[in-house]
């Protein structure tokens, strides 16, 4: 095999992606910063125990375990971000009040979650703990949709849905867990057959209301509102109405509060995963890409396995994935090219250009200039025994 050879879906960042995916990344963390969030950066590696105490199986699959040499116990490198800054506001911090915390690091996956997708995402996000309220929901959306925004993404659409729907739904219906657990996997799948065998015991009206969230997807807001049709085909259950009322409520606000409101759409059958999310669930699709370019929700309660139980909700991106679906082609960045030489007032012009944020290369003596990078537009020429910036092709004194 040959040495330069990687793993399946993993793959070198090479320059020109490394800067979007870098000026991205300050770009992020700076929106996250005027919204009052504080940047934690957890350790890759961290026991399973903890890593994955509040996991469904498809986390547990995701992650890469070996044995700690140290103490004898697995420990797992980790395939997400959102349990450890959890674990950061429950066990650590332990704040009485509100706590906005945000992230950007690698996760790694033992499986490539979609179609052409690395198995080493760069996660970034962010997670806000101890309000239960619409008000939170929509703060997180409005952080939410400005990431996007600031990504360059163009005609993305904001789907909407509610990990609890499915159990106010079913309230009062005698199903056990596991048979719960299945009708749920079986609404994921859209698998109407299995739905109608799985719900055999229940009561018509719950048979005819989880078959009716298979059909209930589409646009909100306007005379056909997926959401006002759902309260008038689901049960007038308190726990249905009010998830459903709530919802009307967020993309009310959101349409008065964010900086441009994208295409908002519902899937109340998307109920993402059954263990982790409790509320509010919301994921961005973008033209062209198969997979959900961000992902988020509400997820109460996971700090309890760390001694707090908390409300939260929080998103996160995958900053490779979001620039590799930047349309329009990034332009290279304009730079100075410098001659080399022994020069004290040279270097020292090329040391005041730099401070001031221009990019100055020097043509290093015997090679060839590359600049895949960068463009070079001006140049360091001497003019009267004075170094000046000038426009490439621009003629300077001869050097004695």
């Amino acid at each position: 095999m040959s040495a330069w050879l990687l793993p399946e879906s993993v793959a070198d960042v090479l320059p020109s992606e490394a800067r979007r995916i870098e000026e991205l990344r300050r770009m992020l963390l700076d929106r996250f910063r005027v919204y009052g969030y504080e940047l934690v950066m957890p350790p890759m590696l961290e026991y399973t125990t903890s890593l994955l105490a509040k996991a469904d199986a498809s986390l547990d699959l995701q992650t890469f375990k070996l044995l700690d040499q140290a103490s004898g116990r697995m420990l797992g490198l980790r395939a997400d971000t959102t349990p450890q800054v959890a674990r950061i506001d429950a066990h650590i911090l332990n704040r009485k009040g509100v706590t906005r915390l945000c992230y950007c690091g690698p996760v790694l996956h033992t499986q490539a979650l979609g179609l052409h997708t690395t198995r080493e995402p760069l996660q970034c996000g962010a997670e806000l703990y101890g309000c239960g309220g619409v008000e939170a929901d929509l703060e997180m959306l409005n952080l939410a949709v400005d990431t996007l925004n600031l990504s360059g993404l163009k005609n993305y659409r904001l789907a909407l849905s509610h990990a609890g729907l499915l159990a106010a739904v079913l309230e009062g219906e005698d199903l056990c867990e596991t048979t719960v657990r299945q009708v749920h996997h079986a609404l994921a799948q859209k698998d109407q057959p299995g739905l109608k065998a799985l719900l055999s015991n229940a009561s018509s009206v719950a048979q005819g209301a989880v078959l009716a969230l298979l059909n209930l997807y589409g646009a909100v807001g306007g005379a056909h509102c997926v959401l006002k049709r759902a309260k008038s085909i689901l049960p007038a259950k308190p726990g249905v109405q009010r998830i459903l009322d709530d919802m009307l409520v967020l993309v009310d606000r959101l349409s008065e509060t964010v900086s441009a409101m994208p295409t908002v759409l519902a899937d109340l059958a998307d109920l993402a995963n059954f263990d982790y999310h409790s509320g509010l669930l919301f994921s961005a699709y973008v033209e062209a890409c198969p997979n959900a370019v961000l992902r988020g929700g509400r997820y109460d309660d996971v700090g309890a396995v760390f001694g707090r139980a908390r409300p939260a909700t929080g998103f996160s991106v995958d900053l490779r994935e979001l620039v590799a679906l930047q349309r329009a082609q990034v332009q290279p960045k304009k730079a100075i090219r410098a001659p080399w030489m022994y020069d004290t007032a040279l270097m020292a012009v090329i040391r005041q250009l730099r401070s001031q944020g221009e990019v100055v290369l020097q043509s290093l003596p015997g090679a060839a200039p590359e600049e895949e990078e960068f463009v070079c537009d001006r140049q360091l020429v001497r003019v009267n025994q004075t170094w000046t910036v000038a426009p490439m092709g621009a003629s300077q004194e001869k050097v004695q």
